[in-house]
């Protein structure tokens, strides 16, 4: 971004060369305004946020990028009115051309060495809110962990004497009434099953972690889905296979990704002749999460997707998916992502959905596996 910020003075120029550099650098984007809106200069971050180069956008005027009525062409024409930058927060600057919502904070401030110039950097919400909402969840699904125990003691054991007491009268009835007592162990039984999976809540014990190849891991699951629910569909992998293993537990990432997949295969459908199922890998570096704890925030550079082409998810109860008994299914019990949303937690890691029509996606992040510095002579290496 120099074009807007040059001088005579050389010295003057090896500064903001230097300036120049920097705002090259920073990962947020940046843009200066000319008098009539036009577009004078973006940095990298820019090109990359509006997904746009930058000889493009130096061809256009600020108002072509947002959408109409923007708040933020008034926070233009207000800090050239009274010279003073304005901050604001959680503006929407999604347009046609992006799949997801962009919300910003905004910073909006005139240059000082012309202030018919002004400079608007943006800093991009989503993932901030990801992140806050990724620790919602892990205390959502936390939330049952001592409902799930009072239910194992005061629900499970009368549903006992009561499947018991249907078993010893079934014998001296006539079909019709067997019937019911049947009915009646069959609910029971449907219950239990039910208490069971939330009993798997109130488990917080540390999870044993090994080196785990997340690809064997999606291999194994796949084979599951074909075998079953979901035999009528194709399947798609664009897998990384340079990618490091994960820090984590085997089976309990088999339970995630066979839970996602699964989720997946329902929401396309039985009937549906064009189902497909994408499973995607990927090293994504700069993601860190901070936990509640913890004294560093954890890198979480492994990225794993599965992504979908059923009609999607409703908007109403996205954000709240991985609350416990939220499902969208009429048949469902709202507690498998719940599952999922902790057992990803428990590894330090996050999850994410992103719902279109005819294209979800489920982001799981997680961190990888460090090899420990040293290891006691004579043991095996990790799995």
């Amino acid at each position: 971004m120099t074009s807007a910020l040059t001088t005579d003075s050389p010295a003057s120029n090896d500064a903001h060369g230097v300036l120049s550099e920097i705002v090259q650098v920073l990962p947020h984007p940046i843009l200066t305004i000319g008098p009539q809106g036009q577009i004078l200069d973006v940095n990298d971050a820019c090109e990359a946020f509006f997904e746009v180069s930058i000889r493009l956008l130096k061809r256009q005027n600020i108002s072509d990028l947002l959408p109409f009525g923007s708040s933020i062409l008034n926070l233009v024409d207000q800090v050239r009115a009274t010279q003073t930058p304005v901050n604001e927060y959680r503006i929407d600057v999604g347009s046609p051309r992006f799949e997801a919502d962009r919300v910003v904070d905004i910073n909006v401030a005139p240059l000082a060495s012309n202030a018919q110039i002004i400079v608007i950097m943006m800093q991009e919400r989503t993932i901030a809110d990801k992140m806050d909402r990724q620790l919602t969840h892990r205390g959502a699904a936390r939330s049952v962990t001592a409902l799930a125990a009072m239910l194992a003691h005061e629900i499970k054991n009368p549903l006992s004497g009561i499947r018991g007491a249907a078993q010893l009268l079934e014998p001296g009835l006539d079909d019709g009434d067997r019937a019911l007592t049947r009915l009646i162990c069959e609910e029971t039984d449907r219950i239990v099953k039910l208490v069971d999976r939330m009993e798997q809540f109130s488990d917080e014990r540390p999870i044993e972690r090994e080196c785990v190849n997340i690809h064997s891991v999606m291999d194994h699951v796949k084979r599951i889905a074909l075998a079953g629910f979901a035999r009528h569909i194709r399947f798609i992998e664009s897998y990384d296979p340079s990618l490091p293993p994960v820090s984590g537990n085997r089976d309990q990432l088999i339970q995630v990704f066979l839970n996602l997949i699964k989720n997946a295969a329902e929401a396309i459908g039985p009937d549906a002749i064009d189902g497909e199922i994408e499973l995607t890998t990927a090293f994504r570096p700069g993601v860190r999460l901070r936990t509640p704890g913890s004294s560093e925030p954890t890198r979480l550079p492994l990225e794993f997707c599965v992504r979908d082409n059923g009609p999607g998810i409703q908007s109403d109860i996205i954000e709240h998916l991985f609350d416990p008994f939220v499902t969208s299914k009429s048949s469902g019990t709202g507690l498998g992502l719940a599952l999922v949303a902790k057992i990803i937690g428990d590894h330090g890691g996050i999850i994410e959905p992103e719902s279109h029509a005819r294209r979800t996606t489920f982001r799981v992040l997680l961190p990888m596996h460090v090899a420990s510095a040293s290891r006691p002579a004579g043991s095996a290496p990790p799995k």
